[in-house]
Formats: structure tokens, C-alpha cells, sequence
């Protein structure tokens, strides 16, 4: 120990260049700033002075260790870490020392004041050492980035030095300096501010870096924590800590987690509670405009206040009032923030049955706040607070008398323009259906018959309950109708009359109580007479006892007093006797009406409440579906995958409309979108894969049943899309093998199952088939023998589904890209084709209306598994047609069959069944259509797959010949490579020209058997007035459709017939068949079809509905595909949107919607469209006018069209007809644009 102090004071300084200048005449200033060649030579003088002198060593050589400071970024890495490790030993070793010497009571001023000076200059060095190293630590985990971004391995230094394995050991030991009794080298005063804030720096330094935030930097986290817990606790380092850390959380957004978790800590473990009143009331107290400025400090102070009320939500609590009033802000981070530590209190304290009143008002303000927040201007606050409730509702903390408030609240934002709110309110829906209190099964056909029942039951309950309850008297009550006649009595018998008798005298009883009980007996019976003298003689005889004390003092009123003591008597019931009755006229025992004890009527209304509170819910639920539904078809992908799972969960809580939803879904699965079409996947399997069974064989049954019920009246597009999610399940084997063999069962009639089951069955196993083949080509004969035998006159429908189950095989054996395989075909000989025909034939003379399709679909199987598949149908097609001949030569004597009328056939006087002609003519146009169809797709594809095959075989010989050929031979070979490409592709021209040709002159050339029959088809279309049968003159106008699709000459030569049918026909399914094959010919003959083009947009203004919706379907394809000149007809479907029915207009909105998509298509239509919709003579009335522009215009996005669409309209005002009200409509959306 030195025997003298030095004669100056350290004073720690602001700045390092503080120490170069003299702040007064005691204060310690830096000699000399050595350079860094001198620094090496000093060090180790240090190094040596320190071993003699130990920690006091600084005192002397403190300039060296400035020096080394002001030089550090200049000096080599092994001189810094010879300092740091120097000078970790020194404050060690000091720190040891103190630990005794501030023990010593006897500390001399002298001592206290050179190991004071030598800890500042130790700490000083050693916390500068700190920040020196942290700083380059940065700077070299910067230039360690690689060109991408991404970190490199920290690399330590030659001598094995790694500064992140240093920092927590240097941390330990300030820790362990600051946990001495410091104070007493300070005179036992406070320890100053400055030297707090020096050791605590480094630690804030450490904490700015963004890796502190890592896994592996954990334990130098929890060090720094714990030092300055011994800060907060040891040095009253609050109120600097407070600033610090929010000024960091304003800065470094990193930090906010960090801190959070601190803080957390320091109250739970080191009792700095106050620490958290402080820093909220930090944060509190920012401007609120000042936090809307600041972007990145607002969501660091949002960040702390979420961890904190995660990790301390009941200290978080007790201090919440500082924050409100930032939900009046407008930062919306901040608000979201707020909301969030509300959410996590609400969760984590205020939830429960058990709360005291201040927690449960708490609670209710908290719910309040949230439920106004969901209306906020900011639809990331909206957002925000559905995901909030959407936690709260699934660990049930949301109080049920709160469940119809919010679930109303949640249905309104359904509607929201965010398609985050809407996303997030979709969820919240969904949860409370997970986690609703009331039913698994939320159905409001199934919860309003009991709640109907227990309602009926509570009101008898009330009534019968009322009807006792009035039937009881209180003796309060039996006292008020007593009181006058008592009164009465009293005074005569106070005041008697002259000439009154006196009664018979009475005695009182022993005692008071016995005598009491008699009065009572006498007021019940009636007799007040001997009440009252009773009652008087009593008061005289047990004076001052009770009950017969004149407690009212009334001395001088005896009346009074009587009447006083009667009615304490017969009210009170303390008396032990005192058993209260109803007061009867008769009978001397009244018998006890005990009033109902009302636990059963209460139980009663609380299952009511119950069933009204669910049955609510359930109607809000209803209410949602239909909103939430027609989500499906949104823009955004991530609120249709939010309605699929909603409909999902609404399914699996038996809600009967959710059905609907699930089934509109289907479409889903031909989106392009892979996360919606894997959405619609996980759905079905999720509803219909995972059935509910014991066994294997009740877990298919279950599921077979399943699928069963959704093709129920399904439509062709829904099994289409059923067909395709069924396939990919199948392909993914997730449908197991039983499941398979039950279908069989079903089908082979081994398994007991109705009609509609075992055709279910048939078509579930075709939807296999198109995923995996075998299930219906090994088992081929099984379906031909058991469908399409002589019985299938008694089951089209199944015959025709067994047709659409094999032709699987057809679609499903295409050959692979690259490979020149032959198609899949089976001989003409085999027996499917044989029972085929026979079914065709026999069935084509019974008048069923179900033969046709069943035709439809053997033809169709025919041309698409045969070989020489023409030459089946001619012998079908002559076979009928001489059963026609054999019943037209039958003598006209023969009576018709029933329901049949008659009608005359080319060339003699006989008759013939309509349905005959029926059968007929659509046998002769799907075999036309068939056929052009097998040439166009079968019969190209072969002559091109023959001819490739050709071309692959000499250019194998040619790569053969030509192997050891040079370079340039190489190049020849390639030049000639593409040559063979070029007379490819004039290979395919003239395949496609030889197959047109053949349909163009061929096919329905004389000596065909099809122009056989196109004088019957003409005769019969030529004359609807004689041939008036309505089934009959759809099948010929179909067929004469069909016939026109096969060749060019014939369709010109008869368009004219057939657009002359579709205009003046008086079927409208005439009219809807015709629409249909001019959309064909369209897109076959554009060219011959382009001049009738307005007598296509004139069946959109059919009297029909049904026309006019196929009308638009057809010109919906048609000008989407670019098959028809758009110009200003289109103002024709621009009047479906005001049609009367409503799928009509939804169809039209479909259409508009998609035409937007195309680059400015509805901006260069709207001109034309306003001219002929503002026509007075289009018949458009005013309103319906505003309503059709009203949705155009919401297509127009643009600015700039915007503007152009507005000049346009204003040119416009000077060719307006007189009519007034069409320029005032142009006028006022020219405005609204």
C-alpha cells in the first residue's frame, strides 16, 4: 500500500480528449500521448509494474493505456489483445483486493482515496478495451458478409483470440467488481452516476449488436442482465436505465425482445417492479404525432410492449393506464401493440369464473376496447384485432354473454375492402365454430323444434308459478286486510257503551311465550275480541317482558300500543312458534301451501337462454355462409383457401347449407393456382377420406356413402370435378383397396344396395379408372356382361354410366410425349361392341326417354375403342333404319302405341311412332358428329404418328451411314434435319387438308349411307307446322347442326335454315339447340357463320330465359375465344345485366369480368355500348341504363382511360338525340368518372 495519495484526482470524462486538458488544479491529465512505436516497450513496463505493484500499477502508467486507446485502430491485433488481457488480470487481481480492504473498518482516507483513483482508471481502461473491440468486431462482421448477403464462419485470429468468447468472462467480472461494497470508497455516500454508467456502457455497447439476438448468444445475455440488475439494485441505476433502454428500443429494433426478457426478469427475480411502471410511463408519456414521424422507433416500442405483456402480463396490467390514450393515435403499430398486451392479460389473467369485481370490470373495459378497435380506420388494426379474438375465442377466455356480440361483429367484416380483414374474420368464424360452448351439431332446423319445446315448457312453468305465487298471502299482507276490523275492536272495547255486557273473562297462560302463541291462534281464527283482551290483560300481567313490552312508547295511546304488540306478535318471526299461515275463514286447521321452490323454474330459463343463445349463433353462422361463399372466387388467393377450410369446419358441425358450399368449391380444382387447387384437395380429403368406423369394411362403407350422397342430382360440370379430386386421391393411393371391392360388390348386386347406389357405384369406380386403368380394363368383362346384357332395356342409366366408366380406357391409354406407340383399340368382334349394338338396336323401338343418351354414350365408346369403328356404326345405323321401314309398312290399321302421334314420312301414306323419328334422326347426328370427330382426332393422329415413325426410321439409317463423316458433313446433316422439320410440318397441312376433304366430299356424298337420311332431317325441319312434336323438332334441328359440322358446302348451302329455325321456332328447345350448334359452327366454318353474327346476339333478347342464358354461355365462349368480331352488339349481353333472373346477371358479370382481363377491351367497347344502350329506341328504361354503366364503368381502372373515356363522353352530348334524360346520364357518370 502506498503510503501517500497521489496528489491529483481521476475524474472520469465525458470524452477521451476531456483527460488532455486541465479541468482544475487536482485533476488528473494525460502527460503525453505516446506514439505506437512506443506502445509495445510501455506495455511491458506496465506488465512489469503491475507484478510489483499489483492493481495500483495504473497509477503511474495510465498515459500508456490512453495511448494504446487513442491508437487502437492503428496498432496490431496481438499488441490489443496482450493490452485486454493485461488489463482483465489487473482489474481482477483489483478486484480481489477490495474485497478485503472494504472490509477493513479502519480504512485510512489516504487508501480509500489511491484504490478509488486506481478502480476509475482500471475501469476506465478496461470498459474502453470493451467497446474498442466491439466496434471492430462489427466492422469485421461487415466486411465478412460475402457478395450475398450471408455470414461467413467468425475466424479467429493466428494466436487462437475470438473477441465473442472473450466479452462473457470481461461481463462476469465487472459483475463481480459492482457486487463489492463499493460505496464505502466514496465515503459511504452514493456511488457516482458516472462511474454506473461507465461499467453499464459496455453493456449497452454489447446489446446494439443485432447477433446478441442469436440462440447462441443466450448465456452473454443473460450475463449482461444480470449486470445490471446488480446496477438497478446496488447503484440506483433506474432512471438512467429507463432512458437508455427506451432511447435503444427507439433505435435498435433488435433490442426490443432483448429488453423485454430483461426487464421480465429484473421484476420477477430481482423485485423491480417499479422498473416497469417506469418504462411504460416512458413510452407513455412520446408524442403521439412524434411516434406517427417515427416509423422504425414506433415498432420497436410496439415490440417491447407485446413481449413484455407476453412475459409479465400482470405487472404490465397494474400500469396500463399510462398507454390508452396512444389507442387515439394515429400510429396504428402502436395500436396494434396496445391491443395486443390487452389480448395477452386477457388471456393470461383476466380469464376464469373466479375473478373479483375489479378484474372482471377490467376484463370487460379490455373486451370493450377490442370490440370498438374492430371498426378501426386501419384495416391492419382490424386485422390485428380478429386475430386476437380469433386466440381468445380458441382458449376459451371469451365470456359467453360476449359470444353474439362479436360473432356479429366478425360476420360485418366479411364485407371489408381489406382482403386481410376479410382473410382474418373468415378465421375468426371458423374458430368459433371449433370452440362454440353449445352443440357439436349447429344446425337451425335441429335447435328450433327443442328450443321451441323448452320455451312452451318454461312459460307454463311461469304461469303456474305466478298462480301459487298469488295464492299466497304474506302476513304482511294478512295483517294490512286484518288492520281496520282489529282497529274497530280495539276502540269498542276501550270505549264500551252504556248497557254493553261484559264477555266471559279470560286468564293468561304461565308464561309470556305460552300466551303469545294463544293470541296468534285467536288472530288467525278471527276472534280479535278475545285477542285484545287477552292482550290487554297480558300487558298488565308480565309488565317489562317481552314480547308483551310497549316498545313503541307510546304510555298515553293504549290503542296504539295494543294494536303495536297484535301486530309484532303475528309479523315477527322470531318467536320460536311462530309458524306462518294463510289466514282461512273455516276449519280450525288451515292446511300449509308451500310455495314452489323455484331451482326448476331457474334451471329452466337457463336452458332456454342455452338453446336461444345457440340457436342464434347458428343463425349467424348461416348467415355467414352465404357471405363467405362467395368468396370462393376472389382474386386473392389466400381468402379462397381461408372460405374452403371455413366450409369445411361448417360441414363437420353438421350445418345443413354448408353442403352447398362444399359443392361450389369443385370448380376450385381446375384453378391454375397451385395452393388453391391443393386447398380443395386437403378439403375432400379431410371431409371424405377419413370416415368414421371400427373396420376397414365399415370405414369404405362409410365412405363410399359419402361420395354416394354428393353425386346426388349433381351436375355433369360437379361430377366432372369430383371425377378429377377422385383421380388424383387414386394416382396419391389414398383410396384403399376395399373401398374398391365394395364398389364391386355394389355393383355386381353382391352387396344388398338400391338403384341409385349401384349406379353411384359404377360411375365412383369409372372416376378410379381415370387414375389408375386396371380398376375397370381387368375387370372389362365383369362390366359388359353385367350391364350390357339383355336386361339393359330396363336400366339406361346404369348402361350409360358402364359406357362412361370404359371409355376411361380410351382416354387413359394416349401415348406418352415422345412415344410412337399405337392407340389402344379393341377388335370389331368384341363381345362390347356386339352387346353395344344389340342394346342400341333393340332398345331404338321402345319409347324410353332415356335411350338417347344411352346411345349418345355406346356411340361415342364405339368410335373410341374400335378398330374400323364406322363400319360397326353403319350396320347399327342400317339395322334401325330397316326396323323404321318394317313399322312404316305395318297397315295403318295397327293401332300406335300409347302416347305416340302420328306423322307422314317421305314418299307414302303410313304412319310412324314420333319417338321412332326421334330415335332416329339423333342416331344419324351423333354418328355424323362421331364420325367427324374420329377423322379430325383418331384417324390424323395416326397417319401423323405412321408418318413420324417413317421419318424416324431413315434418319436412323442416315445417322447410320454418315457416323464417321466430318464437321462440315455434321453441319449438312443438321441443315438437313430442318429441312425434315420443314416437310413436317407440310406433312401436317396436308393431312389435315386430306381429312377435310374426305369430310367435305365424302361423308355426306350420295353414295353414303349418312345422305340417306338428310331428305328426312330437311323435310322434317322444313315443316314445324306438320311435324309439331316438340321432342321431334329438337332432334332434327340437333341433327341438322351435326350434319353441318362435317362439311363446309353443306353447311353454307343450309345455314340459312337453320338460323331462320333458331329465330321463328316457337320450342324454345329448338331455339336452345340451335344456339348451341351455331357456337360449333362458329369456331368449325367462322368464315360461312361471320354474316350471321347478329342473329346470334338477337337470342340474348329471347322471350325465353332458358334461351337467353344458353344464348349467353354461347356468346360468352365465343367472344372470349376470339371467335366473333366484338363491336357494338355487345351492348346485347351488356343488357343481361339488368335481366329478371339472377343467374342470368351473374352470368353477364362473369363475362364483363373476364373481358376486363383482356388489355383495354371494355374501354374500346364502352363508346359503342353507350351508343346503342342510350338509343331510346333500345328500349332500356333510365334506371336500368344508370345500373348497367354503374358496373361497366367499375372496370375502368385506369387514369388515363379514365380521361379518354370522359372526352369521349363529352363529344357525345352533341350527336344526343332529343331525349333529355340520356344526356343528363351521360353528364352525370362522366362526372362520377
Amino acid at each position: 500500500m502506498p503510503s501517500s495519495p497521489p496528489p491529483w484526482e481521476f475524474h472520469l470524462p465525458l470524452a477521451p480528449a476531456d483527460l488532455l486538458r486541465s479541468g482544475g488544479p487536482a485533476q488528473y491529465v494525460v502527460q503525453e500521448v505516446l506514439s505506437p512505436a512506443q506502445l509495445a516497450g510501455q506495455l511491458a513496463e506496465f506488465r512489469g509494474a503491475f507484478q510489483v505493484q499489483g492493481p495500483l500499477a495504473i497509477l503511474q502508467h495510465f498515459d500508456t493505456l490512453y495511448s494504446l486507446l487513442h491508437h487502437f485502430r492503428s496498432i496490431n491485433a496481438a499488441l490489443k489483445e496482450d493490452a485486454l488481457e493485461l488489463m482483465v488480470k489487473v482489474v481482477s487481481r483489483h478486484s480481489s483486493d477490495l474485497s478485503s480492504i472494504l472490509d477493513n473498518l479502519d480504512l485510512n482516507p489516504s487508501d480509500r482515496t489511491t484504490h478509488l483513483n486506481a478502480l476509475k482508471m482500471n475501469c476506465y481502461v478496461l470498459t474502453h478495451l470493451v467497446e474498442a473491440f466491439e466496434i471492430d468486431s462489427c466492422k469485421s462482421g461487415l466486411a465478412g458478409l460475402d457478395p450475398n448477403g450471408k455470414s461467413k464462419k467468425n475466424r479467429t485470429t493466428g494466436s487462437g483470440f475470438c473477441w465473442e468468447e472473450e466479452r462473457q468472462p470481461l461481463i462476469h467480472l465487472l459483475t463481480q467488481l459492482l457486487q463489492l461494497n463499493l460505496r464505502r470508497l466514496w465515503c459511504g455516500l452514493v456511488v457516482e452516476e458516472e462511474f454506473i454508467s461507465l461499467v453499464t456502457g459496455s453493456c449497452y455497447r454489447i446489446l446494439e449488436k443485432p447477433s446478441i439476438s442469436h440462440q447462441k448468444h443466450r448465456a452473454m445475455r443473460e450475463a449482461v442482465m444480470h449486470l445490471l440488475a446488480v446496477a438497478l439494485t446496488h447503484y440506483d441505476h433506474m432512471l438512467s436505465a429507463t432512458l437508455k433502454i427506451t432511447q435503444m428500443v427507439q433505435h435498435f429494433e433488435h433490442v426490443a425482445p432483448v429488453f423485454a426478457g430483461a426487464v421480465s426478469l429484473w421484476a420477477t427475480e430481482y423485485g423491480m417492479k417499479s422498473m416497469v411502471g417506469e418504462l411504460l410511463r416512458e413510452i407513455g408519456q412520446k408524442c403521439p404525432q412524434d411516434l406517427t414521424r417515427d416509423a422504425s422507433g414506433v415498432k420497436g416500442y410496439a415490440a417491447f410492449l407485446t413481449e413484455l405483456a407476453e412475459q409479465i402480463p400482470a405487472i404490465v396490467l397494474s400500469n396500463m393506464s399510462v398507454l390508452l390514450h396512444h389507442l387515439d393515435g394515429e400510429s396504428y403499430v402502436m395500436r396494434n401493440a396496445i391491443l395486443t398486451a390487452m389480448a395477452e392479460m386477457l388471456l393470461q389473467v383476466l380469464s376464469g369464473d373466479q375473478l373479483e369485481e375489479a378484474a372482471r370490470g377490467a376484463r370487460d373495459q379490455f373486451l370493450d376496447t377490442l370490440q370498438a378497435h374492430l371498426c378501426d380506420v386501419s384495416g391492419f388494426v382490424r386485422s390485428r384485432v380478429l386475430q386476437l379474438f380469433t386466440r381468445i375465442v380458441q382458449q376459451k377466455a371469451l365470456p359467453l354473454a360476449r359470444f353474439q356480440a362479436v360473432v356479429s361483429l366478425a360476420v360485418g367484416r366479411l364485407q371489408d375492402r381489406s382482403v386481410t380483414v376479410v382473410k382474418n374474420a373468415i378465421q375468426l368464424l371458423a374458430a368459433f365454430l371449433s370452440n362454440n360452448p353449445f352443440s357439436c351439431k349447429l344446425s337451425c332446423t335441429d335447435l328450433a323444434e327443442p328450443l321451441k319445446k323448452e320455451t312452451q315448457k318454461l312459460q307454463e312453468l311461469r304461469d303456474k308459478h305466478t298462480a301459487t305465487t298469488a295464492a299466497l298471502i304474506t302476513p304482511e299482507e294478512e295483517w294490512e286486510a286484518m288492520q281496520p276490523e282489529l282497529r274497530a275492536t280495539i276502540h269498542q272495547l276501550l270505549h264500551p257503551l252504556q248497557g254493553e255486557e261484559e264477555e266471559e273473562t279470560l286468564e293468561v297462560e304461565e308464561t309470556a311465550l305460552n300466551t303469545a302463541e294463544r293470541i296468534i291462534q285467536l288472530l288467525r281464527k278471527l276472534n280479535y275480541k278475545h285477542a285484545v283482551r287477552l292482550t290487554e290483560m297480558a300487558v298488565c300481567h308480565f309488565h317489562g317482558m317481552e314480547p308483551f313490552t310497549n316498545s313503541l312508547g307510546l304510555e298515553g295511546d293504549k290503542e296504539t300500543m295494543i294494536l303495536g304488540i297484535l301486530r309484532t306478535l303475528y309479523i315477527d318471526s322470531n318467536l320460536e312458534n311462530n309458524i306462518q299461515q294463510p289466514l282461512h275463514s273455516s276449519g280450525d286447521e288451515d292446511p300449509v301451501i308451500e310455495e314452489q321452490p323455484p331451482s326448476e323454474l331457474v334451471k329452466q330459463e337457463m336452458l332456454v337462454q342455452y338453446l336461444q343463445d345457440a340457436h342464434s349463433f347458428s343463425m349467424k353462422i348461416t348467415e355467414a355462409l352465404s357471405m363467405v361463399s362467395r368468396m370462393m372466387y376472389e382474386s386473392s388467393i389466400s381468402v379462397v383457401q381461408e372460405a374452403i377450410e371455413f366450409f369445411v369446419t361448417v360441414l363437420q358441425f353438421g350445418v345443413p347449407q354448408a353442403l352447398h358450399g362444399v359443392q361450389r368449391m369443385l370448380p376450385l380444382i381446375w384453378s391454375k393456382e397451385p395452393g388453391i387447387r391443393e386447398t380443395v384437395l386437403s378439403a375432400y380429403r379431410r371431409l371424405y377420406l377419413s370416415p368414421s368406423g371400427d373396420s376397414e369394411r365399415a370405414r369404405a362403407e362409410s365412405l363410399v356413402q359419402s361420395l354416394s350422397l354428393l353425386m346426388v342430382d349433381a351436375s355433369l360440370g360437379t361430377i366432372q370435378c369430383l371425377e378429377e379430386i377422385i383421380s388424383e386421391f387414386v394416382q396419391k393411393d389414398e383410396i384403399k383397396p376395399p373401398v374398391v371391392h365394395l364398389l364391386w360388390e355394389q355393383f355386381t348386386e353382391k352387396s344388398q344396395c338400391s338403384v341409385l347406389e349401384r349406379c353411384a357405384a359404377v360411375m365412383l369406380l369409372g372416376m378410379m379408372a381415370r387414375g389408375k386403368p386396371e380398376i375397370v380394363g381387368s375387370n372389362l368383362d365383369v362390366l359388359v356382361m353385367t350391364a350390357l346384357d339383355e336386361k339393359v332395356i330396363e336400366d339406361y342409366r346404369l348402361a350409360q354410366e358402364v359406357c362412361s366408366a370404359i371409355s376411361k380406357l380410351a382416354s387413359s391409354n394416349k401415348p406418352a410425349e415422345g412415344k410412337n406407340h399405337a392407340p389402344f383399340r379393341l377388335p370389331q368382334t368384341h363381345q362390347l361392341f356386339r352387346h353395344l349394338s344389340e342394346a342400341v338396336t333393340t332398345g331404338f323401338v321402345q319409347p324410353s326417354t332415356l335411350w338417347i343418351p344411352f346411345m349418345e354414350s355406346a356411340i361415342t365408346l364405339i368410335y373410341q375403342l374400335a378398330e374400323g369403328p364406322e363400319e360397326i356404326c353403319a350396320q347399327i345405323l342400317q339395322c334401325c333404319s330397316q326396323q323404321a321401314l318394317e313399322r312404316v309398312q305395318e297397315p295403318q290399321g295397327v293401332e300406335t302405341e300409347p302416347g305416340t302421334s302420328p306423322s307422314s314420312i317421305p314418299g307414302g301414306a303410313n304412319t310412324l311412332p314420333t319417338f321412332l323419328l326421334t330415335h332416329l334422326l339423333s342416331l344419324v347426328g351423333n354418328v355424323a358428329l362421331q364420325q367427324v370427330v374420329h377423322l379430325e382426332r383418331a384417324v390424323s393422329a395416326e397417319l401423323r404418328r405412321r408418318r413420324v415413325l417413317g421419318e424416324e426410321q431413315e434418319a436412323k439409317k442416315h445417322v447410320n451411314s454418315t457416323k464417321e463423316q466430318s464437321a462440315k458433313s455434321i453441319e449438312n446433316e443438321t441443315t438437313m434435319e430442318e429441312d425434315l422439320g420443314l416437310v413436317g410440318a407440310s406433312a401436317d397441312d396436308t393431312e389435315a387438308e386430306l381429312i377435310r376433304n374426305i369430310c367435305d366430299t365424302e361423308l355426306l356424298d350420295g353414295k353414303q349411307l349418312l345422305s340417306a337420311f338428310i331428305p328426312l332431317v330437311l323435310k322434317i325441319c322444313n315443316n314445324p307446322g306438320l311435324y309439331n312434336d316438340p321432342a321431334l323438332s329438337a332432334a332434327a334441328a340437333l341433327a341438322l347442326g351435326k350434319l353441318c359440322m362435317v362439311s363446309a358446302e353443306f353447311c353454307d348451302s343450309h345455314l340459312r335454315l337453320l338460323f331462320t329455325m333458331m329465330e321463328k321456332s316457337t320450342l324454345p328447345g329448338v331455339r336452345s339447340n340451335l344456339m348451341i350448334a351455331a357456337g360449333d359452327l362458329a369456331i368449325r366454318f367462322p368464315n360461312l357463320v361471320e354474316p350471321w353474327t347478329p342473329h346470334l346476339y338477337a337470342r340474348l333478347r329471347d322471350p325465353c330465359p332458358g334461351v337467353r342464358q344458353t344464348a349467353g354461355l354461347v356468346m360468352t365462349h365465343l367472344i372470349l375465344k376470339d371467335m366473333v368480331k366484338v363491336k357494338g352488339q355487345v351492348s346485347e349481353m351488356a343488357a343481361l345485366l339488368i335481366d329478371p333472373e339472377e343467374e342470368i346477371v351473374g352470368l353477364a358479370r362473369n363475362f364483363f369480368s373476364e373481358l376486363s382481363n383482356k388489355d383495354n377491351a371494355i374501354y374500346n367497347l364502352l363508346p359503342d355500348i353507350i351508343s346503342r344502350l342510350s338509343d331510346p329506341d333500345c328500349g332500356v328504361e333510365e334506371e336500368s341504363f344508370r345500373t348497367i354503366m354503374r358496373q361497366l364503368f367499375s372496370y375502368i381502372t385506369k387514369d388515363k382511360q379514365t380521361e379518354g373515356l370522359v372526352e369521349k363522353l363529352c363529344q357525345r352530348f352533341r350527336t344526343a338525340r332529343a331525349s333529355v334524360s340520356r344526356p343528363f346520364s351521360l353528364s352525370h357518370f362522366a362526372s362520377s368518372l
